[in-house]
């Protein structure tokens, strides 16, 4: 009985550590931002792959304020598609889980707790069709940015991206489709994933997030839900091998 108390006791102090972890780490958004007040407002999606998220933006929408380099560089090469679709993850593991079949523990352990963290990669995507068309199978999060907003977005996914003699860095073909890897600033650690550098563009819009949340898709899909009112377009239900990352 003492032990099942000393057991129940300790599991309430790590879920009140967790919860006061939650609200302390969470990231106000900016009303000057978002919800966005001008009836131009840009359209962006959240894209949930299950394990993985990433982020799509018009091809048109990476230009303007905040566009550098690496953004016009993108904007040239991948001027056949409408829109694309940005996700960040840790290099070796990135790039060598082209499904969820091809999970490896070894890599993921490796990506989530290597001291000082792991080297970053960006896949771009170049997308022909809508969203929902190009990705039936996933979680799809519909978002409304401000012009303001969308132009503190692309100034940090231009700092994403790690410049080599001035242009961004082509690591070869990406996972599924059009799609090239790219070299990344930031290090991946299981205190900064995928999930969370997606959430932190949307915060540089304006968006508020909750990074404790964030580290896992349904929590990122739950927090915009809680705290931005924003609600996902479920897909139909995923065969396991042919969800992407």
């Amino acid at each position: 009985m003492r032990l099942l108390r000393r057991l129940g006791w300790t599991l309430t102090g790590l879920a009140a550590a967790l919860l006061a972890l939650t609200f302390w780490t969470a990231r106000p958004g900016d009303p000057a931002l978002f919800p966005p007040r001008d009836a131009d407002a840009v359209g962006v999606a959240l894209v949930s792959h299950g394990w993985h998220s990433g982020l799509v933006l018009r091809r048109e929408d990476l230009t303007g304020e905040g566009t550098g380099t690496a953004l016009r560089n993108l904007a040239t090469r991948f001027r056949a598609y409408d829109a694309l679709e940005f996700g960040w993850g840790e290099a070796r593991f990135y790039r060598a889980t082209p499904t969820l079949a091809a999970f490896d523990w070894r890599l993921a352990l490796a990506a989530l707790f290597t001291p000082g963290g792991s080297d970053g990669v960006i896949q771009v995507v170049g997308l022909a069709q809508p969203a929902r068309t190009s990705f039936p199978q996933a979680d799809i999060v519909p978002i409304r940015l401000s012009r303001q907003g969308i132009a503190r977005l692309r100034a940090r996914l231009e700092a994403s991206f790690r410049l080599i003699d001035g242009q961004p860095a082509d690591l070869g073909p990406g996972l599924y489709g059009p799609s090239l890897f790219y070299a990344a600033e930031g290090r991946f650690s299981f205190a900064h994933v995928c999930n969370h550098w997606a959430a932190g563009l949307l915060n540089a819009a304006g968006v508020p997030v909750t990074p404790v949340l964030d580290t896992h898709p349904a929590g990122l899909l739950a927090d915009l839900r809680w705290r931005a009112g924003l609600t996902a377009q479920a897909g139909p239900e995923a065969e396991p091998d042919l969800s992407k990352p």
